[in-house]
């Protein structure tokens, strides 16, 4: 059989055909002639990644990376990122996206309210913020926070507290003495004012105790003063005020008499009044003063035996020795065997006591003129003295009578018949000045 034939129509199906890799280009359309003309020609701008690396995969393994259909895989450095992972070779000669590599950047960080930050590269990637507050301020939350390749800081916003407390300086005060005559002392200082480090806004100052210009008793005050700020932080300070009063050594009362002292009977202005008790005179100071240098006034006070002076000439006389000391019970009947006057002088006897208690001084007046005498206890008075007493206080002589006379010299009580010591005792304890002699 002839061979050539067969050969010749082999040899033109190769050619009219073609096959990869075979060296022969087929063209059936205008599609297969583009691609013959082009192929392995390098067609869009040759990729130059900063800061990272491309790796490419041409359609058919050509030699240059950057032939129409080539697709390039985009790397970035650590704090880099790619626009676009991927990108492909266009009939546009131009790459199907944007494929640099950009630093890698977090969010502006929050500025924090009394305070602020400073960061080594600003928010880019691995930049170091360091938070700080104003003064007065204390951070609450991280000090530090870095920006990292998730484009997230390591560490949220911190605040700026106000726990610093405020400050505040209480007054220093000396001791304070009494003023004369009282126990107290007017006690007046600044009123203090607080500091607060952070804001300065600071709520009233709270004293505990009593205020300025006011008068303290004698002893030892404590006060404070409180103050908060806005964040309610509480400031406070103490200090002490000491009153003192000036005191002489106590004063006592004499034997036989009392004594009464004003304000708190030994300080500094205290005046003390000396009285006796009936039947005794006042000797010495009647009323001493505790001076400045801590010594009383005067001299000092005793209490001797009343004397009683019968020879004076007159009723009028004879009572006056008696003003405001002594409470006269005058007694008279017509003869010392009168009845009245024996029943009376027997149960008066017997309650000597209570009349000595009561400031009470005994006159007798027995007889009719002129063989009338009088008497207080062993001293007699001269008839015309007695006859001038019953004269004087209207006392008839023929009959028993016994009249009450108190220490102002006004008649308080006549009795026609004998009394009982208890009924005339109660009678003499509702006069008024009886009431203060009781209770001193």
């Amino acid at each position: 059989m002839d061979m050539w034939p067969l050969l010749l129509l082999i040899v033109q199906l190769c050619f009219c055909c073609g096959y990869e890799g075979s060296g022969y280009y087929s063209y059936r359309d205008d599609e297969d002639r583009y691609d013959h003309r082009y192929k392995g020609t390098p067609w869009c701008a040759p990729i130059k990644v900063k800061h990272g690396d491309v790796s490419c995969r041409t359609p058919r393994g050509e030699h240059y990376g950057n032939v129409m259909g080539t697709r390039c895989k985009i790397r970035c450095k650590q704090g880099y990122e790619a626009q676009s992972s991927e990108v492909v070779c266009m009939a546009s000669k131009h790459w199907s996206l944007n494929y640099a590599c950009r630093e890698i950047r977090c969010p502006k960080l929050n500025m924090p309210a009394n305070g602020g930050y400073k960061c080594s590269d600003g928010s880019y990637f691995n930049s170091r913020c360091e938070f700080f507050c104003s003064p007065g301020f204390s951070l609450k939350g991280q000090k530090t926070a870095t920006c990292q390749h998730t484009k997230v800081w390591s560490a949220g916003d911190p605040t700026c507290v106000d726990i610093d407390p405020p400050k505040i300086t209480c007054p220093t005060l000396k001791d304070k003495w009494a003023e004369p005559g009282k126990l107290t002392a007017r006690v007046t200082w600044d009123t203090p004012e607080g500091v607060d480090t952070a804001d300065g806004i600071l709520t009233d100052v709270i004293l505990k105790g009593r205020p300025s210009k006011s008068d303290f008793p004698e002893g030892l005050h404590k006060m404070a003063y409180t103050v908060f700020d806005r964040a309610g932080n509480k400031g406070s300070c103490r200090f002490t005020v000491r009153v003192r009063v000036r005191r002489c050594s106590p004063l006592f009362p004499p034997d036989n008499g009392y004594v009464k002292c004003d304000s708190d009977k030994d300080n500094y202005g205290a005046t003390c009044q000396f009285t006796c008790t009936g039947g005794y005179e006042l000797q010495g100071s009647a009323a001493r003063v505790c001076q400045h240098g801590l010594t009383w006034s005067g001299s000092d006070t005793t209490c001797s035996p009343m004397n009683i002076n019968v020879g004076v000439r007159t009723a009028a006389a004879l009572l006056d020795q008696f003003y405001e000391k002594r409470r006269l019970l005058i007694i008279s009947a017509p003869t010392a065997a009168n009845h009245n006057y024996r029943f009376q002088m027997t149960n008066l006897q017997q309650a000597q006591c209570g009349l000595d208690l009561r400031h009470v001084t005994v006159i007798e007046l027995v007889g009719t003129y002129p063989a009338q005498i009088g008497r207080i206890r062993h001293r007699l008075l001269s008839p015309a003295l007695a006859l001038q007493l019953r004269l004087l206080l209207q006392i008839p002589q023929r009959s028993f009578q016994m009249v009450l006379v108190d220490k102002q010299g006004m008649d308080k009580q006549r009795y026609p018949f004998p009394v009982t010591a208890a009924e005339l005792f109660t009678t003499i304890d509702t006069f008024p000045l009886r009431k203060d002699e009781m209770s001193q």
